[in-house]
């Protein structure tokens, strides 16, 4: 950044270039910025003299683009169009008439989105936006009203309750269940392939650790299928493409529905749960608290 102040001086230059460029006259950018004529001159004048080079052609009643005026004002255009969507979307997140809840794709997308349906037809007015991130949002300082966070229940500066126990036990598609040979017992799994769950910055369950639970502490295969993401991670056990871990919170409903056949006989709880998280410094807005209110009543119909 200093090194691009060094080349032009101010920055203000560069917003009245834009301002003369896009209305081809410094009189006409003068009155939109609130300036004298004279002043969008002198500042073109001198953003030309650090580039060294001629922006505008003069003539007695209009401005032209150079070439190189041409260029830089393509290139400023974009930069303040992006600037411009940052800062709206900066204020629109700042600004108290939605609810931000922030949780995992996997969470999102089958623990919420079958439920939101109901919760909109209850509460039409408010805007419930979803976000999905593989990091832990600070919500005593970002603009997030809700999070869900897997541990304890204990998360310095904010309030917590729990939506489910932290259960995992083995699922696959209905044909893969049926197909596996040898799954009388917990070691016959280790014959069978696995889709291993690697999140770049959560750190989750392995198969290694569900296996040592079980008392088995053979090297689990490395072999199969390795993805960074748990809601692809089900997409490929539903496709057929092995056994996964099965969060009895998300998995459950599909389960259900037929889509994955399950051995919730070898459930395995961790001592953990999925908790919904809201700072405690920073009160929660109205339509926060129903939100809030409603995902902690949907838990009971788990």
């Amino acid at each position: 950044m200093q090194k691009l102040w060094s080349l032009l001086s101010s920055p203000r230059h560069l917003v009245v270039f834009e301002a003369a460029a896009r209305t081809g006259s410094f009189t006409k950018a003068a009155e939109e910025l609130n300036v004298q004529q004279p002043a969008v001159s002198a500042s073109i004048k001198q953003l030309e003299t650090t580039l060294g080079v001629v922006l505008f052609r003069r003539s007695h009643r209009k401005i032209t683009l150079t070439n190189a005026g041409d260029r830089l004002f393509s290139d400023v255009t974009r930069s303040f169009e992006i600037l411009s969507h940052s800062a709206a979307s900066i204020r629109q997140f700042a600004s108290n008439d939605h609810v931000t809840l922030s949780a995992s794709s996997a969470f999102n997308n089958y623990w919420l989105m079958p439920r939101i349906a109901s919760f909109q037809q209850n509460h039409p007015d408010i805007e419930l936006r979803l976000q999905s991130s593989d990091r832990e949002p600070d919500l005593n300082v970002e603009t997030i009203s809700l999070a869900v966070r897997l541990g304890d229940g204990d998360w310095p500066g904010c309030d917590a309750q729990l939506i489910s126990n932290e259960i995992i036990y083995p699922v696959a598609a209905p044909r893969v269940m049926a197909a596996a040979v040898n799954l009388k017992n917990v070691p016959g799994l280790l014959n069978q392939r696995l889709i291993h769950l690697e999140e770049p910055i959560r750190e989750r369950p392995t198969w290694e650790q569900w296996f040592r639970t079980f008392g088995i502490t053979e090297v689990t295969p490395r072999t199969g299928l390795r993805l960074n993401d748990y809601a692809l991670v089900l997409q490929a056990a539903m496709a057929g493409e092995g056994f996964a871990f099965g969060w009895h919170h998300v998995v459950a409903p599909l389960v259900r529905q037929g889509m994955l056949a399950a051995r919730t006989d070898w459930a395995w709880k961790t001592g953990k749960g999925f908790y919904l998280v809201w700072s405690r410094t920073r009160p929660l807005t109205p339509e926060a608290e129903i939100v809030r209110d409603w995902i902690l009543s949907a838990r009971q119909h788990d």
